[in-house]
């Protein structure tokens, strides 16, 4: 037999380097499309655990939690609405309110449903209720 110098790639070669891509693709991909979204579960649960020490610090200043109607804004900016607070430190205890990962507000309630207060985000979807992504994230959970 004749040495045969390398003339390049058969069909199957290639067919097979394919198709071996295809399968790697078709198993890794999904899981690097679903980082996105467990970074933001993460940072919306690190921007409710910022949210709540803001609060203390709030309470530890002023006796009490704000009230729901004064919500987050007080940690913002001195409510004028009852109950006033006395002692609230001028600069506010945030510097600016953040939002969601999703875009949406941090919802407050003083007194909270799952403990004192609640500091939440209602998920991917913005509705109450859901599941995975679109799963309530609340204070309740930290």
């Amino acid at each position: 037999m004749k040495n045969r110098k390398a003339q390049g790639f058969t069909l199957i070669e290639i067919l097979v380097v394919v198709s071996i891509l295809a399968i790697l693709g078709a198993l890794i991909v999904p899981k690097i499309m679903d980082r996105p979204n467990d970074a933001r579960v993460v940072a919306a649960k690190q921007d409710i655990g910022t949210l709540v020490a803001a609060l203390k610090l709030y309470k530890l200043d002023n006796g009490r939690y704000p009230s729901t109607e004064q919500g987050l804004k007080a940690l913002l900016e001195k409510p004028t609405s009852e109950p006033v607070p006395a002692n609230w430190k001028t600069g506010g205890y945030l510097e600016k309110a953040p939002k969601d990962p999703w875009g949406h507000e941090y919802l407050f309630l003083n007194p909270g449903l799952k403990g004192e207060i609640d500091v939440m985000s209602y998920g991917a979807d913005g509705q109450p209720g859901g599941e995975g992504f679109d799963a309530d994230l609340g204070s309740w959970m930290l």
